[in-house]
């Protein structure tokens, strides 16, 4: 008979770990998550939210091992030992190249944290307990990058993978607001395996599930409005990024490290040189405050990208308004949060009648009321904010013509020192 360890959740009650599950649980890479928090800088608006990416990859372990119960009860799928394990620990591991504080570093330029995976279980204790265990990184890999095309490769990463399931619940209820409550149960129930587009067999939904499903999407729709992009917190994580930024530019931090630390290791090293202020500040809460709150469906239709993903072009342009407004460089912040795929369905249904069709797209929307309105919401969740350190007064109007500019004509602005504020 298998022994199990139970760790007490405050989320999911008990959770059982098996003696390989321990053998991995105990390797100091995983064992570092416990020092990262999983919300970044959130609590400094929600004070519960302290948790903690480990607590997140317990939980992730555990509604991997309860949804393949329910698929192996319901006959759907039997994978066999060796590949539940591979699914358990990828569930388990999904996060073990995750930075400090959240996404924040990712915005800020660095590698996503699922491309650091490889370097954590490739090397170390961590990957001398993995082929002990017969799971070597390489078999690894796929599932947590989302390259896997395996039948329950969606459990890992997909739009029902329990990475969403846990940290939806589990951010709402530290954060102590109603916003992320789902129907796991039912979700999990509800899973099957069917035909994808390209007729190989994947993870799918059985028509039982879609208003658990439509629960979900909502959660996450209210998540992002009120907690992640909270006025607050994308004040902390805009000077969040700027330090760091600065702190690698000036040589007082090396990106690699970075990848390796913990969010209290991390602000101890910034504070250490922090010429900048804004470590200080961060650690004291004194949070750049709003010179410009505006709603995204106040702005154009198509906004230009480059505010949220070219973070160096970003940074330029923030240091130029701050001299425009007369404030000193590196302390004014241009923040316009995007997450295209926020409300994303791709994946197959099955009707009661025993068809399948595909949740994605405009199909999503004859079956899901949600999807037919997942543009306004999104809409609706994202502001464009320009936070500033004193007192400044920006001219809404020219802010909004500039990040509908496409990139190139931002850059030649800058590059031929001419106005970014035009009314």
């Amino acid at each position: 008979m298998t022994r199990f360890d139970v760790v007490r959740d405050p989320l999911w009650n008990n959770i059982r770990l098996d003696a390989d599950t321990l053998a991995i649980v105990d390797t100091p890479a995983l064992q570092r998550l416990r020092y990262v928090r999983q919300l970044g800088h959130a609590f400094l608006v929600y004070p519960g939210a302290t948790h903690s990416r480990f607590e997140h990859a317990l939980g992730a372990y555990h509604l991997a091992r309860r949804a393949l119960d329910e698929l192996e009860q319901a006959g759907d799928v039997r994978p066999d030992p060796v590949e539940r394990a591979r699914l358990k620990l990828a569930a388990l591991l999904h996060d073990i190249g995750h930075y400090p504080f959240s996404h924040a570093l990712e915005e800020a330029g660095l590698a996503r944290h699922e491309v650091l995976a490889g370097r954590h279980l490739a090397s170390g204790e961590l990957a001398a307990r993995l082929a002990a265990v017969g799971t070597p990184a390489d078999r690894l890999l796929p599932l947590i990058q989302g390259t896997a095309r395996e039948p329950l490769a969606g459990l890992i990463a997909g739009s029902l993978d329990v990475d969403k399931l846990d940290y939806l619940s589990r951010d709402a209820w530290m954060c102590g607001v109603p916003y992320g409550v789902i129907d796991v149960d039912r979700l999990l129930g509800s899973l099957t395996v069917a035909s994808g587009p390209d007729g190989r067999p994947t993870l799918a939904l059985h028509e039982k599930g879609l208003a658990a499903l439509e629960s979900l999407l909502f959660a996450k729709y209210q998540m992002y409005r009120n907690v992640y992009w909270h006025h607050a917190v994308r004040s902390a994580t805009a000077m969040f990024k700027r330090l760091v930024r600065r702190a690698i530019a000036g040589g007082g931090l090396a990106a690699d490290g970075v990848a390796l630390a913990t969010d209290d290791g991390l602000i101890h090293d910034l504070m250490r040189e922090d010429t900048t202020g804004l470590a200080h500040a961060l650690r004291e809460r004194r949070l750049a405050k709003r010179a410009l709150d505006l709603p995204a469906p106040e702005l154009a239709a198509e906004l230009a990208p480059w505010p949220s993903d070219d973070p160096a072009l970003l940074e330029r342009v923030e240091d130029q308004l701050a001299r425009d407004v007369g404030l000193a460089p590196g302390t004014l912040f241009l923040d316009l949060p995007a997450k295209a795929d926020m409300l994303a369905l791709d994946l197959p249904l099955v009707k009661r009648d025993g068809t399948v069709t595909q949740l994605a797209g405009t199909e999503a929307g004859a079956h899901l009321g949600l999807p037919r309105v997942a543009a306004e919401l999104y809409r609706s969740a994202r502001r464009l904010r320009v936070f500033v350190i004193g007192t400044a007064a920006v001219p809404a109007k020219a802010i909004v013509a500039l990040v509908s500019l496409p990139r190139a004509e931002v850059a030649a602005r800058l590059a031929d020192h001419r106005p970014l504020l035009r009314d």
